[in-house]
């Protein structure tokens, strides 16, 4: 049956705009050609969106052009305005950006564990509102949030979760109450973030992938056939529960203590480098992206350089105490900060001490002829025994994952996942290579931790734009600031 007059004209309203958010601003002449529509219905769209104030002229064609033809349309940014919230355990961020997704402030603030629920209440949407202002926005339309724990499909609401702060599950509501017009939706942190890497990080290419995040604790993300999996009660991926071999206890319904969390969860991680012979510096917490960088950039300088990034100078003095031949501090996000080196003598069985830039001495080095090439140098022992046995952990879990869901390609996400780059993500490709007949492409994140608040924003845009871009609505009536 033909579509009637008016569903013809909102399918092609929908697809101009489309256009306009994917390729930019567009004269009436190329969206002609790119949605294959005949002049005077392009001509009929742009006038109807133009009244409608979703569009507007922004330019010209060229300099000596003039006329109809040669003016250029774009999607009105400010129509409406957008934030989003990566919620942690320890803190938020906030991101506010116009209706194409243009960043145009954000901000964070850190929540102590010890915080009442009624005061973290207040600093998270003191924020909110903060970072509006200083956006420009006098209202948002859309407010995208993403959280640790399981959201109730049938309600939207983040279920109660043992070991998560209760201003958790009232965030949502409080924001309702605080922003009466805007649009507040919880999605789960992990699911965001898949989304995010499947529009602008390592799945872009993909439309099915499992992302299996690496951060404070773990968890998994399913995208089958480009759609994204929550489960019938919206706990699809909580792997953190998967029962595994090496662990003394099994998981239960209010604990994940047992499962793969206790393999690859911060703490677990930081453990696992001590047990490798990277230890925390006296007196401090060390946190599992830090020593996971240090140890890929220890094995980089063993091997010259490598797949990624060249080693960073922060890098290299990581190295230093990866490698067992130091000591060195942490920042509290995780990154090395000053160092300052303390040589000793390796005892038998150990990596000879580094180097300055982060090399280790090759056998044989002093007698080599000068201009011979110079053969390769073994990664130092406790570095590269740090990385095989965290990929042989992760693998247990990404081999259950590719075994029951075949996804043919898993990202490593968040920031121990970034941290651990190629260098993890080959080590783990090749552990599931043996493991399992499935082909399954093991990747590293591109997006690191940003990809919550990434996939938040994404989310909230595409909330508005529906709204928005369905013709007919008439444009929101303003209302007064905060």
């Amino acid at each position: 049956m033909p579509a009637s007059p008016s569903t013809a004209r909102a399918i092609n309203d929908r697809l101009a705009l489309r256009l306009l958010q994917q390729e930019g601003p567009l004269t009436a002449g190329r969206l002609k050609q790119l949605t294959g529509l005949s002049r005077p219905t392009v001509a009929d769209l742009v006038e109807r969106l133009g009244a409608a104030g979703l569009i507007a002229v922004v330019g010209e064609a060229g300099e000596q052009r003039r006329g109809p033809n040669a003016k250029v349309y774009g999607i009105v940014a400010d129509r409406a305005h957008l934030a989003a919230l990566d919620v942690r355990t320890e803190g938020v961020a906030v991101a506010v950006a116009d209706l194409v997704g243009r960043v145009l402030a954000e901000a964070s603030v850190p929540i102590a564990g010890d915080t009442g629920t009624g005061p973290a209440l207040e600093q998270a949407v003191t924020l909110v509102e903060r970072v509006a202002k200083e956006a420009g926005a006098e209202r948002l339309h859309t407010v995208g949030i993403g959280a640790p724990g399981l959201v109730d499909p049938s309600s939207g609401e983040l279920r109660d979760s043992t070991g998560l702060p209760e201003w958790h599950r009232r965030l949502v509501a409080t924001l309702q109450e605080r922003l009466p017009e805007a649009r507040v939706s919880v999605e789960n942190e992990t699911n965001l973030a898949a989304l995010a890497e499947q529009r602008d990080g390592a799945a872009r290419d993909r439309d099915t992938f499992v992302l299996l995040w690496l951060g404070h604790g773990t968890g998994a993300a399913v995208v089958l056939d480009g759609a994204l999996r929550r489960g019938a009660s919206g706990g699809t991926g909580e792997i953190g529960f998967l029962p595994v071999p090496g662990t003394t206890v099994l998981p239960s319904a209010t604990g994940c203590e047992g499962g793969f969390h206790s393999l690859a969860s911060s703490a677990a991680v930081v453990s696992l480098a001590a047990e490798c012979g990277i230890p925390a510096a006296p007196g401090e917490q060390t946190h599992a992206v830090g020593v996971v960088r240090a140890a890929v950039a220890v094995v980089r300088a063993a091997a010259g350089g490598g797949p990624g990034e060249e080693p960073t100078a922060n890098d290299a003095e990581g190295a230093v105490r990866a490698s067992g031949t130091g000591s060195s501090t942490l920042t509290p996000g995780g990154g090395v900060g000053a160092v300052r080196a303390v040589p000793r003598a390796p005892t038998p069985g150990s990596s000879p001490p580094l180097l300055p830039g982060g090399a280790a001495p090759v056998p044989g080095a002093e007698s080599r002829t000068p201009g011979a090439e110079a053969p390769p140098r073994p990664a130092p022992a406790p570095a590269a025994r740090f990385l095989d046995a965290l990929a042989d952990r992760l693998a247990v879990g990404v081999a259950s994952v590719v075994a029951i869901l075949d996804p043919g390609c898993v990202v490593l996400g968040g920031e121990v996942g970034q941290a651990g780059g190629e260098e993890l993500a080959s080590r783990v490709r090749d552990r599931i290579a043996r493991m399992t007949p499935l082909p399954t492409e093991v990747r590293a994140t591109t997006l690191g931790g940003g990809a919550v608040l990434r996939g938040a924003l994404l989310t909230a845009r595409d909330r508005a734009q529906e709204e928005l871009f369905t013709p007919g609505e008439p444009p929101p009536q303003p209302s007064p600031g905060w």
